[in-house]
């Protein structure tokens, strides 16, 4: 798998919190009303962040040399990880929740897939055999999604507008993300070179 460079994740989490000031600060744009943006704008880039210092207090322990450490970088996998942020914000900010039908359902499958990806890459590097590397992914994919679920009822499904399609919008959401990280698992354990699980 080919290394991807430092820049690539610095740039999907600026461009990630570019997008979320503009929905927070700039008044009047109605696509972002009641979406809870000032809460996306603290939570999106510190969530974007868990695996870079997970990895990079890791590392620390086995190499105590800070410059072999970030020339190691898992930069692809950090960038995995991020990129389902940045899609969600800029599906909001182009209106394409409220636009296409099936983009928010599309999201949740493809996102997922993105993410369990990342995180596969970052931990299953030794993980055997290969039908486990498909379960622990998967069954990570299907906690991260409750607990995203979770986070959205919180924000701002409880007091908005949607409250009353939430539950069957819940589960299909959860269900849609939970298939794409089993489609991220099965990518992970038999179609990556086990070598390259870490890059």
């Amino acid at each position: 798998m080919k290394r991807v460079p430092w820049w690539v994740p610095v740039l999907v989490i600026l461009l990630t919190v570019g997008q979320l000031a503009v929905a927070e600060w700039v008044p009047g744009i109605e696509r972002f009303a009641d979406k809870a943006f000032g809460a996306r704008l603290l939570a999106y880039p510190l969530m974007m962040l868990v695996a870079p210092a997970i990895w990079w207090s890791a590392a620390r322990r086995r190499t105590p040399r800070p410059a072999r450490i970030w020339s190691t970088a898992p930069y692809g996998a950090f960038t995995l990880i991020m990129l389902p942020f940045l899609i969600d914000v800029t599906g909001n900010s182009l209106d394409l929740y409220d636009s296409l039908v099936w983009w928010d359902d599309f999201n949740h499958f493809f996102n997922w897939f993105l993410l369990l990806t990342g995180v596969g890459l970052l931990i299953c590097g030794s993980v055997r055999p290969r039908w486990a590397v498909v379960l622990l992914i998967c069954g990570l994919g299907a906690i991260l999604a409750i607990g995203w679920e979770l986070g959205e009822w919180w924000t701002f499904i409880r007091h908005g507008t949607e409250i009353e399609t939430a539950y069957e919008d819940t589960l299909g959401d959860e269900t849609l993300g939970t298939l794409g990280a089993l489609c991220a698992g099965l990518l992970v354990a038999f179609r990556v070179p086990r070598e390259d699980t870490v890059r």
